[in-house]
């Protein structure tokens, strides 16, 4: 990874591509991880998330919430270095 600090837009991009990475993993949808949250007591309706998660747009809360509805065991560091080394190559 370079050292150049990531923009806000950058930081956004990584946020999404890991969400729908892990999504499509599980080919899971968005009004599967709405209907997920629900249980969870956590209200977003498939559109609001399908919006959030393709802006990259989303609070912490949510970010953890939907990490653990969609059972990730583990966030790779070194994935997610590629990850951003590849949006830096965009």
């Amino acid at each position: 990874m370079s050292k150049k600090a990531l923009t806000a837009t950058e930081w956004r991009d990584l946020v999404s591509r890991v969400l729908k990475s892990e999504m499509s993993k599980r080919k899971l949808r968005y009004e599967d991880l709405s209907r997920a949250l629900a249980e969870q007591g956590c209200l977003q309706t498939a559109d609001n998330l399908r919006n959030k998660i393709n802006r990259g747009i989303l609070g912490a809360d949510l970010f953890i919430q939907l990490l653990l509805v969609l059972n990730v065991k583990s966030l790779d560091r070194q994935t997610l270095l590629e990850i951003v080394d590849n949006l830096k190559d965009i």
